[in-house]
This record gives structure tokens, C-alpha cells and sequence, in this order.
């Protein structure tokens, strides 16, 4: 699970100044994008898409709403510091109530009132926080405080009415709000006003964005040297366009205008003789589209565009674009960057079903449109149809990210937004942790509940009671229990559905109910550990995690795969219960996160352990019913043959006794177990074969043996009945004796032996020194210059080094070493098959601690 590190508080807040559509006294309705902080007015401001218009309005402030942080200091104590009454930007002291959930009571507390943000942030350590001391919420930036305490939903319509905001009410239909009721009579109490809001929310309509793709091209006075963003040194050659309302267009620069214009169906290719015109022509574009797109804008595209201008001396008002340390921003508009969209693991894993292993726009794009990336083998010298064709295709699978399957990935950032309280743009961008932290912010706003930090919750509910059996980690995770080592025929797989989630909700888990006060509560035990739940009150993570569980598992789920709805009520479902999927199977690495703000030890590790009970109650429950059971992982558990009967017995007794449904998630014709966890092949009633873990299915694994290891899928898929096994082991044998005689006589291209691992940050950023960074650093030091998604093609080399294989010949590939790494992915497979690698290829068995004392 991926969590963001805090970034530097001036570098976190965007502070703009906006020049675009001011929103008129009276707006109709509107959808709220994004939000942001004019420096020069000192007021917040909201971006708002109006879809008649198809444009963005921008609507300043009128409360006279202020930054400020909170002390537990009395205003009396405060008034004491002068550094603080004199700072510029202080203004004034309030004290307010607030609820303090850790130690369940009511507390004053000092409002430090400031009239812009940089005053509670300070530049260095200057601001009104560093003075005062302890602080509390004056991490939280601006724009965010603001939505938080004017209750505002990014991602919800709203009305400008005589020059104010007003939230557009939305009911559900009546049909929708008897089905839920039906639902809902199920429900405890608690739950069923939090469920209603939480469907009010995600049913509300969704509104087709107007939006553009862009792509850049720049010339390499180098062949294959990716240009530098930060330098901009080279000219920008080409632009390209393509937009949801039909423009595709393409910019290109022919300083020398001896050439023909390309011709390309359906597309308008303009030359600009002038580079500057070209980059004036395209922020005129920029500025005239609500939602524009890019992928990799942040680090590249815009990024460039901004730079480039600077040194063509544009002045900052004729450039619509923003730069951040880390994120690129246009003054007017919502740009949306999707390569960090689908680098977003919880995305992949949850949203896309990991359907792409390498984040690259010809991977994402090949695994979600079956579409790639035309290839040239030197771009620097492409025809100007060439070029055209190269970056319109680019903008296209661009656009076509957030157009395929009915706007999917629009809607799924638009469903985001309004779980987690997040602008869109920060949603597309920032991780699973940072969108939980906001939800609960936003929660504990709206309760009035002072937001904790994390040395409160560490130092009253900083310890652990079990141990942990993974090396670096606080306590004892998931059970994984040990395999049946073989081939087993008719195995069924059970998935807890939401298991976490489940348990968040079933046991009243959040940091302020886990171990809390109440010495009646303390014979309330969670299984296996020495903590106790709060039974007074409910937790503020149980009610939410469990609203959004029980919704998604008893209404959005079955919807969206009831045929007698339309095929698009059930696409709009299946986008509702993808969006609650990806938030909720990520929302439990997030809480047991060292670096979530709102860590808490113990609760961490009573979801786990609470988890770790299910499962083997579970396991206890179908071995009393006669089933057999193979394997269990955390949420699964694989049984050998079972009836229909038993397994709907179990699933039957799960349901009534832990409260968690069990759900049949795959049958497969066979499985194939090594004595590794987590490593095993499930082979599908129609020969598809599903690989878990096993090294030769990872995206970075050597083309040569990736495909030797996908050659024993086939052999492996053609296996019907056990009376198969024999003939599928001799046709690995020679697979492997094959494969190993290529390696042994060097009878591969380069390409085929080098491992292909992505550059996730700028190279200078990299604290350690992993094989692919000393690959791409031997390429600098070649002048090649490299960015955030450059793809490092290396080989393993003799005397254990590593060269990049633009610079490396065969003699220097290590033999040895890829032997060794075709050995450990095929071992997998062959211990379960009763195999030895060593015998298949013909070579002296290596000795074992084993065959020592037996002789």
C-alpha cells in the first residue's frame, strides 16, 4: 500500500490567482471541481462546471471565512506571546468548544485566527504554528479547512444564488429510496441515516465533462535523449488535441515552410512557422477547455510548455499554467494527470483488476482499450505525417483513458471526490491514505470533534500485544495458512466479502473505541489480543467503513448484476460498487499505516486479528462438515472438491455466525500448490490460467524466461484430468532442458535477458541505489537524459554488476545468475509436479543439509 510523505506546507497550498469566467449573481446548477486560495484577494475560491455551458465559473468566498489553527492554550495564556501578537497575518483569538474523542469529553479550545494561510504555515519555521507551539489542524491547507467547514462534497451540484453558494438538494427516486428502504429495515439505526446519505450522494447524477487530451512533442538534437522539463531547452515540434466534443487537431512547427501539410481523416494539422505561436495557439486551447488531460502533464507536458514559454520571455499572465514541486496546475481549469490516476495502486488493483503491470501510456492503454502507441525506431527523425500521426494517437488513447466503457474513469473520479471530500484534482492525484485522512477530517469537522495528532493517539493507545512474524512490522498480520503441496482437482475458492471492512464494522473498531476509557468495556476482548472495544459509543471509523460495506455488498453489488435493469443502470451500479471496492479494500492497509496521521496501533492490529479468528473459525466450521480444505490467504480459503450443498452450508454459517458474507469467487479445474505461500496456479474450467505471485508472472521478469514461464501456462492449461499430469510434466521437462540450453550457449538478443523496471521518481530523488537507478545513472553519465516513467531495459552482468543494454554486450550477461533465476521460477511449479530442476536439466543435484545426514 502506497502512502504519501507530507510535503513542505507552502509547496502543499495553491495559492493562484484565477483569471477566468467569474460566476454571474445567479448560476444554475453546477458541479463542484475543484477549489484553490487567491493570494492576491486573500479569499478561497471554488471551481464550479456548469454543463449547459460546458464551462467552468469561479466563485470567490463571501463569509468572511479565515485560516486559523487551534490551541489548547487559553486565549488568556496566547495573549502572553508577543511573537505571536505581533506576527503579520495574526488577527485574533476565539475560543470555541470541541469534543475530544480519545478521552470522550467536551474541552475549550483557542481558535488562532489568521488573514492568510501563509501565516499559519510560515515560511521555514515561522508561521503562527511554530510560535504557539503545540498546534492542532494547522497541517490541513487552506482550500481543504474550507470544505471542510462549510460542509462542501466535491463532486456535488450546487447554485449560485444572488451572489451566494447554496447546495443544490438532490432526493433519491422513489423507486431507488423504497429498494433502499427495504435494505436499510435490516440495518441498525445508527447505520441507516449514514447508508441514506451515502446513497444520496453516490446515485447523484454524473454530468458528461467537457475536456480536452494533450500530447507534446519536442525535438532530440540527441536520437532517443528525452528532453529535459526543467531546461526546456529544446523547441516544442508538435501539439496534438483531442477533445470529447470532436476537435482533433495537431500543431506543428515548420520553421523552414518547405513542406507538405500532412493529411490525416478526421483530423486538422496546422503549421506554425513560429514557435511562439504555436505555444500561444495551444494555452488559448488550454484556457478554453474546463478539464483538460494529460498523461504525465505534471512531470512533462505542462511542465515543459511552462518552462519553454518562460524562455521564449512570455510573461507569467500570458501563461495559464502553474507549477508546483511536484504537481502541474492551470490558472482557469481542472487538469487531470492520469498517470498518477492509474499509478494509484488501490486503481489498479481494485478499479482495473491489475489488468496492467507497467504504469506506461502503451501499457495502460493496451491492457484497458487494446490500443498502443505507434513505435518508430528513431524518433528524432520522423517525417512531419509521421510525427503528427505519432502525437494525435498519443492524445487520442489519452482521451480515450476517461471515454471507454461510458465514461468510466470520469465517473469513477467524480464518485471519489464525494467519498473522500477531495477536489478532483487532488483525488486523481494523491493516495488511498490521503483520501481516507480527508473523508475523517471532513467527519470529525462536521461532528466538531477536534482533530487529533498523532503523538495523542500514540500516547494513549501506542502499544501492541502480539508479535509480529514479518520482519519490520508492529504486530501479527494475516493468516496465511500453509498449503497442500500437489496438484488438486475441483477446487473452489470462498472470498470473504470485505473482510476487513466487515470487521471494522462488526467489532465497533476506530482509535477512539479501541481500548477506550470505560472499565466496563474492558471484558469486551478482541480475539487473540489483550485489547477491548468501546460498547457505550460507536466509533466514528466503524459507522463510516460499515455504511459504506453494508451499501455496497447489499445494494450496489446485487444491482449491478440484476438483468432486469437496463444494461446502463447496471453499468452506472458497477461503477458505484468499483468506486466503494476501491476505497474499502484499501481503507485497512491505510489504518494499519505507521504513516497515516491517524495511526493507532491497537486498532491496527485487532482488525487483523480479528481477521485472523474468522479464518480459522471458518477453516473449523468445513472441516466439521466434511470439507477439505487446501489453502487459506487473509480473505480466501480454496476447498478440494466440495457439493454444492456443503459449500452453501458454510456459506450459510458464516453469515450467521460471524456476520460476514462468504461469496463464491473462482472454481478452477485444478490447482497447483508449491510449499510457498502465496505462490500458486489455478487453472480455469476453460483452460484460462490464473497465477498468483509465482516470479515468471511479474511485469520486470526477463522476456526470455516470462515466456518460457507462459509456455508451461499452456502446457499447464491443457491439463483435463489427472491422467494428464504425466504427459504435461514430460512436455515441461523439455521446455526447461530448452530453455536452459539457450541460456548455456548465449543463443538470446539482449532484449530478450534484460529486466525492464520504471523509473517511479526523478532520478535525483532516489535514496538508495537499486539495480534499474545504477542502469539509468550509467545512461545519464551518456547524456541521456531521464524522467518519472522512463522504462530502464538492464541486464545482470559477471562479477555482479548491472549494465543497461544499450551499452552491454552478450559476453557480459552473467549465464549463471539467469540460470538461477530460471531455476527459482520454474521450482515452484516443479516441487508441486514432484520434480527437481536439477534433474531436468541434466546437472549435478546440489547438495542439502538433508542428503549430508543421510549419508
Amino acid at each position: 500500500m502506497e502512502t504519501e510523505q507530507p510535503q513542505d506546507f507552502l509547496e502543499e497550498e495553491e495559492v493562484l490567482a484565477p483569471t477566468g469566467r467569474l460566476a454571474p449573481n445567479n448560476l444554475s446548477t453546477s458541479y463542484l471541481l475543484s477549489a484553490g486560495y487567491d493570494g492576491k484577494l486573500e479569499k478561497a475560491f471554488l471551481r464550479l462546471y456548469e454543463p449547459l455551458s460546458q464551462q467552468i465559473y469561479i466563485w470567490y468566498d463571501n463569509t468572511g471565512h479565515l485560516p486559523y489553527c487551534i490551541s489548547k492554550e487559553t486565549p488568556e495564556e496566547l495573549r502572553k506571546n508577543n511573537k505571536l501578537l505581533n506576527y503579520p497575518g495574526f488577527l485574533t483569538l476565539e475560543q470555541v468548544e470541541k469534543f475530544d474523542a480519545l478521552k470522550d469529553e467536551k474541552i475549550k479550545v483557542t481558535k488562532v485566527v489568521a488573514s492568510n494561510p501563509l501565516a499559519i504555515g510560515g515560511q521555514g519555521k515561522t508561521g503562527i504554528r511554530y510560535i504557539i507551539g503545540d498546534s492542532w489542524e494547522s497541517h490541513i491547507r487552506y482550500y481543504q479547512n474550507y470544505i471542510y467547514d462549510r460542509g462542501l462534497i466535491p463532486g456535488m451540484p450546487y447554485r449560485i444564488e444572488s451572489g451566494s453558494l447554496a447546495e443544490e438538494e438532490y432526493a433519491l427516486p422513489k423507486a431507488a429510496a423504497e429498494g433502499l428502504n427495504a435494505i436499510l429495515e435490516k440495518e441498525e439505526q445508527e447505520f441507516r441515516e449514514n447508508m441514506k446519505e451515502w446513497a444520496r450522494l453516490l446515485q447523484c447524477p454524473i454530468p458528461s465533462f467537457r475536456r480536452v487530451a494533450v500530447d507534446i512533442e519536442v525535438h532530440m538534437s540527441v536520437a532517443n535523449r528525452v528532453p529535459n522539463p526543467e531546461e526546456a531547452i529544446e523547441p516544442i515540434i508538435a501539439v496534438a488535441f483531442v477533445s470529447s466534443d470532436e476537435l482533433r487537431r495537431v500543431f506543428l512547427l515548420n520553421e523552414d515552410e518547405d513542406a507538405e501539410l500532412p493529411k490525416i481523416n478526421g483530423a486538422e494539422v496546422v503549421f506554425f512557422k513560429d514557435e511562439r505561436d504555436l505555444i500561444r495557439e495551444t494555452f488559448r486551447i488550454l484556457d478554453e477547455y474546463p478539464l483538460v488531460l494529460t498523461f504525465n502533464g505534471d512531470d512533462f507536458d505542462l511542465r515543459y510548455l511552462k518552462r519553454r514559454a518562460q524562455n521564449l520571455a512570455f510573461t507569467n499572465e500570458e501563461i495559464p499554467i502553474t507549477l508546483g514541486r511536484l504537481f502541474a496546475y492551470l490558472r482557469n481549469g481542472v487538469h487531470i494527470d492520469l498517470y498518477r490516476f492509474f499509478l494509484n495502486r488501490a486503481i489498479q488493483i481494485y478499479a482495473f483488476g491489475n489488468r496492467y503491470r507497467e504504469n506506461t501510456l502503451n501499457d495502460v492503454a493496451s491492457a484497458l482499450l487494446g490500443k498502443l502507441k505507434l513505435e518508430y525506431s528513431d524518433f528524432s527523425k520522423l517525417s512531419f505525417d509521421e510525427l503528427a500521426r505519432y502525437c494525435l494517437n498519443d492524445a487520442e488513447l489519452t482521451y480515450e483513458l476517461t471515454a471507454f466503457n461510458d465514461d468510466l474513469t470520469m465517473k469513477l473520479l467524480t464518485m471519489l471526490s464525494r467519498i473522500s471530500k477531495m477536489t478532483m484534482e487532488d483525488v486523481s492525484r494523491q493516495g488511498v491514505s490521503r483520501w481516507v485522512l480527508t473523508l475523517l477530517e471532513f467527519e470529525h469537522r462536521r461532528r466538531n470533534w477536534l482533530i487529533p495528532n498523532e503523538p495523542d493517539i500514540l500516547e494513549m493507545k501506542g502499544e501492541t500485544s502480539t508479535t509480529a512474524i514479518i520482519k519490520g512490522k508492529k504486530y501479527l498480520g494475516a493468516i496465511v495458512r500453509s498449503p497442500k503441496i500437489g496438484v488438486h482437482f475441483g477446487v473452489t475458492v470462498l472470498d470473504f466479502a470485505s473482510l476487513y471492512p466487515s470487521a471494522i464494522r462488526n467489532w465497533n473498531l476506530s482509535y477512539e473505541t479501541v481500548r477506550c476509557l470505560h472499565p466496563e468495556d474492558r471484558n469486551n476482548i478482541v480475539p487473540g489480543t489483550s485489547h477491548w472495544v468501546c460498547k457505550k459509543n460507536r466509533g466514528m471509523m466503524s459507522l463510516i467503513i460499515g455504511s459504506l460495506r453494508d451499501l455496497r455488498v447489499s445494494w450496489y453489488k446485487p444491482l449491478s448484476k440484476d438483468k432486469s435493469l437496463t444494461k446502463e443502470e447496471r453499468v452506472f451500479y458497477d461503477v458505484v460498487q468499483s468506486a466503494l471496492k476501491v476505497f474499502l479494500n484499501a481503507s485497512y492497509g491505510v489504518f494499519g499505516s505507521e504513516a497515516f496521521q491517524l495511526f493507532c496501533p491497537p486498532l491496527a492490529e485487532s482488525t487483523a486479528a480479528i481477521g485472523r479468528w474468522a479464518m480459522t473459525q471458518t477453516v473449523d466450521a468445513a472441516s466439521k462438515l466434511g470439507i477439505e480444505v487446501i489453502y487459506g490467504d487473509t480473505d480466501s480459503i480454496f476447498l478440494e472438491q466440495p457439493s454444492i450443498e456443503k459449500t452453501n452450508e458454510l456459506v450459510a454459517w458464516s453469515s450467521s455466525e460471524l456476520g460476514i458474507e462468504l461469496d463464491i469467487d473462482k472454481v478452477y479445474r485444478y490447482a497447483v500448490f508449491s510449499k510457498r505461500k502465496k505462490n500458486y496456479l489455478g487453472v480455469y474450467p476453460d483452460g484460462s490460467v490464473d497465477i498468483k505471485g509465482l516470479t515468471g508472472k511479474k511485469r520486470h521478469v526477463p522476456k526470455m524466461i516470462k515466456e518460457a514461464f507462459f509456455n508451461m501456462t499452456k502446457i499447464l492449461s491443457s491439463v483435463e484430468t489427472p491422467e494428464d499430469v504425466e504427459k504435461a510434466k514430460e512436455d515441461i521437462k523439455t521446455l526447461v532442458a530448452s530453455v536452459y540450453d539457450r541460456l548455456k550457449r548465449r543463443d538470446f538478443d539482449m532484449s530478450e535477458v534484460a529486466f525492464n523496471v520504471m523509473l517511479g521518481r526523478r532520478l535525483s530523488s532516489y535514496e538508495t541505489n537499486p539495480q534499474h537507478v545504477k542502469a539509468a545513472k550509467m545512461l545519464q553519465q551518456q547524456g541521456i537524459s531521464l524522467g518519472i516513467g522512463d522504462l530502464i531495459s538492464y541486464v545482470v552482468t559477471v562479477g555482479g554488476g548491472v549494465k543497461p543494454i544499450q551499452l552491454a554486450s552478450k559476453r557480459d550477461v552473467d549465464v549463471e545468475k539467469y540460470v538461477g533465476y530460471l531455476e527459482s521460477m520454474f521450482e515452484q511449479v516443479l516441487e508441486a509436479f514432484d520434480m527437481d530442476f536439477d534433474q531436468l536439466v541434466g546437472r549435478m543435484r546440489k547438495p542439502t543439509l538433508d542428503s549430508f545426514f543421510s549419508n
